[in-house]
């Protein structure tokens, strides 16, 4: 695969300009919708389906470390970001992280990887179409339920590459933080999710035979250039846009995008 390929740039720059919007947006990494188109351009570029799927997420959660300074900068200047319980999080999440980038990812096979993809995006649009509403007495736990629940959010997020909103925006709406914040500080999440997981690729894809020009363990480095370029760009302006649609709108674009999404990966694995 040359990344001299016009073509090649082309697709990489849209994918990054569309999921770095998204992630603006509704506070997701992009990983949603980057994993699926990446895996079909690593894959027609002669890399095996099953190592496909794998490269796909790895470099998926790695532009994350990118895109999430971008939109959480945008989210912060509304003071939207809850800076309390990022720090409450972090530290389950980096654990969830590793466990999962330099662990479990790299013995799982690439079909059972896809289908765990698509079950957790399905499980994220029914709890977001449903809107269902928390009690007015619900809060987010103490210390011991904070780190176990961002180890959660941590671990699923390394398994499916994405930024870990599917998990964790829910989980802050039904502990009654608004959604405008909840998008926020998921996007503050990003990092340490991305940045854990991330090393976790690269540690268990060390001994990997290189399957691309630029490839670091699971990570392609071209490709991950070109994408974060386009992404920090659009990030900013999904987070205005954020800021100006309706709570109940931004739900249902949110579930929407995650139906469709977890449709294209199941036929993805079933007409393999």
């Amino acid at each position: 695969m040359s990344f001299l390929d016009p073509t090649l740039v082309l697709e990489l720059l849209l994918l990054g300009a569309c999921t770095g919007f998204l992630a603006g947006l509704l506070g997701i990494g992009g990983g949603m919708l980057m994993v699926p188109f990446l895996t079909v351009i690593f894959s027609h570029r002669g890399v095996g389906e099953a190592l496909a799927v794998k490269m796909a997420i790895a470099t998926s959660m790695a532009t994350i470390l990118f895109t999430s300074i971008s939109s959480v900068r945008a989210h912060h200047r509304r003071g939207a970001v809850h800076w309390g319980l990022v720090a409450r999080l972090a530290p389950g999440i980096v654990l969830g992280g590793l466990l999962a980038g330099a662990g479990v990812f790299s013995v799982l096979k690439g079909t059972a990887l896809a289908l765990t993809f698509a079950a957790f995006v399905g499980f994220s649009a029914v709890q977001m179409l449903i809107d269902r509403k928390p009690k007015p007495s619900r809060q987010m736990p103490g210390a011991l339920g904070a780190t176990a629940a961002g180890a959660t959010i941590g671990f699923l997020s390394g398994l499916v590459g994405a930024g870990g909103a599917f998990v964790s925006v829910p989980f802050m709406t039904w502990c009654n933080v608004a959604m405008a914040n909840a998008v926020a500080t998921s996007a503050a999440l990003g990092f340490p999710i991305a940045l854990a997981n991330t090393l976790g690729y690269v540690v268990a894809g060390w001994n990997l035979p290189p399957p691309l020009p630029g490839s670091l363990g699971y990570l392609m480095l071209p490709a991950l250039a070109v994408i974060a370029l386009a992404s920090v760009l659009t990030a900013p302006l999904g987070a205005r846009v954020a800021h100006t649609i309706d709570v109940k709108k931004l739900k249902k674009v949110f579930a929407v995008l995650l139906f469709g999404l977890t449709g294209y990966m199941i036929w993805r694995v079933m007409t393999r």
